[in-house]
């Protein structure tokens, strides 16, 4: 990257990110590489990561509003569903986790309705995030979900709404809260409980028993980041309650390029599917991996 480049490229982030606290800009400079050793760190050790006021006082309002301008094009799911987003399975017992169901009220904000222009996109785009997360979760490289609903997407929890129990479809998942609700809305998770080796069922279960021994909660705050490992970690947004809506940004990427999410779960969360999606449907698709969802 030469001088101009990246001067374009520091002036993209400028007041979005505070990149005194947080250099993303500088990996390769002493307070670049310190960043990215607590962040590594924190990640082995419980799967989660958040930097907190990574978004300035500043910018805070503008990115508030945005979603708050965004978030009357939720699409709200209210359903029942397990931590699979599965069907049950007759053949197990009523206690176990496939057959452990509970309601799950959310709405979220397609990524065709995120035009380029917003300021949740440029942070989702821009090289020096991409390659800020990359780094963070032990990667040369991350992309940009192929999937045109699921690569950026809202989440718009009003009163009442949660999100029980379940897993990410990705390894890793990258969010940013721009609204805190007037109470719950607590994130909390099970780290690591699962594996591509299995799923440790009777973990999941103990958890679903309420079993409270592994679990972690934090309080986000807006302007907060989190990078978490939700493709082995159970977990969940407690109920939200009163008037004020929680506003959550999820940036999507994937370790290799071209990433679609099943056509069901498209037509589940975002009561719709996208063109490439019906294509999958007809041909067909397979994961890399042997886990339940």
């Amino acid at each position: 990257m030469n001088a101009i480049q990246q001067q374009d490229s520091d002036t993209s982030l400028d007041g979005l990110i505070d990149l005194e606290h947080y250099p993303i800009h500088r990996l390769t400079e002493a307070r670049g590489r310190e960043l990215m050793r607590q962040c590594r760190e924190q990640l082995a050790q419980d799967g989660c990561v958040v930097l907190e006021g990574f978004v300035p006082q500043e910018a805070l309002a503008r990115l508030e509003q945005e979603t708050e301008r965004l978030s009357p094009l939720a699409h709200y799911n209210q359903t029942v569903t397990n931590p699979y987003n599965s069907d049950g399975d007759d053949s197990l017992p009523a206690s176990h986790p496939r057959n452990r169901f509970d309601d799950r009220t959310n709405g979220f904000v397609a990524g065709d309705r995120i035009g380029s222009d917003t300021l949740i996109r440029q942070v989702y785009t821009h090289p020096d995030f991409q390659h800020f997360i990359a780094s963070v979760v032990g990667m040369d490289d991350i992309h940009q979900y192929a999937d045109p609903l699921a690569d950026l997407v809202v989440n718009v929890l009003r009163d009442g709404c949660q999100h029980p129990w379940h897993y990410d479809t990705n390894e890793f998942i990258v969010t940013m809260m721009t609204r805190k609700s007037d109470a719950g809305g607590r994130f909390e998770y099970a780290a690591g409980i699962r594996s591509p080796e299995g799923e440790n069922f009777e973990g999941v279960e103990k958890v679903l028993d309420g079993d409270r021994s592994r679990l972690t909660a934090i309080d986000l705050k807006p302007g907060d980041l989190q990078i978490f490992f939700g493709r082995y970690s159970l977990h969940r947004v407690t109920p939200v309650r009163g008037e004020r809506e929680r506003h959550t940004v999820i940036f999507a990427y994937a370790k290799e390029p071209g990433f679609i999410g099943r056509p069901e779960r498209a037509q589940r969360i975002f009561g719709r599917m996208a063109p490439i999606h019906e294509r999958l449907l007809k041909e067909g698709m397979q994961r890399s991996d042997n886990l339940a969802d």
